[in-house]
């Protein structure tokens, strides 16, 4: 079971990226994925989540209307849509699958709730 990212750089604030994460090893269209990262100094904090279908999104409110997940299923692969970076949204993004299919909000956010992690891409925001 092999999850990699890609994707990542130094943007501008106001900026834009798009993360990419190919998974291989395991029915990808049966399990949730989310995004998770982690800035220097601080605990892994997730960021955003969509279930097995990709029917139902969930993100934290500092990335809400900024952020966009979806997965392409035929491809194995979850993006992260990011737009408007600030400053502080920078960290390493790890992509992370779900020990379940359809996750609400609240074990979306359980980080214990996933059993596979990648090995994540750098995120930089700064002019």
């Amino acid at each position: 079971v092999l999850l990699e990212e890609s994707g990542g750089g130094l943007a501008q604030p106001g900026g834009s990226l798009r993360l990419s994460c190919v998974a291989s090893g395991f029915i990808f269209g049966h399990y949730a994925m989310s995004w998770v990262r982690q800035a220097p100094g601080k605990e892994r904090e997730w960021v955003a989540g969509l279930v097995s279908t990709g029917a139902d999104t969930y993100y934290i409110d500092s990335v809400k209307g900024r952020f966009t997940i979806s997965r392409d299923n035929a491809l194995n692969t979850v993006y992260l849509q990011m737009n408007n970076l600030k400053p502080e949204d920078t960290a390493r993004y790890y992509c992370a699958k779900s020990v379940f299919p359809f996750p609400g909000f609240e074990l979306f956010r359980r980080l214990q709730e996933y059993d596979t992690w990648g090995q994540g891409t750098q995120v930089t925001v700064s002019s």
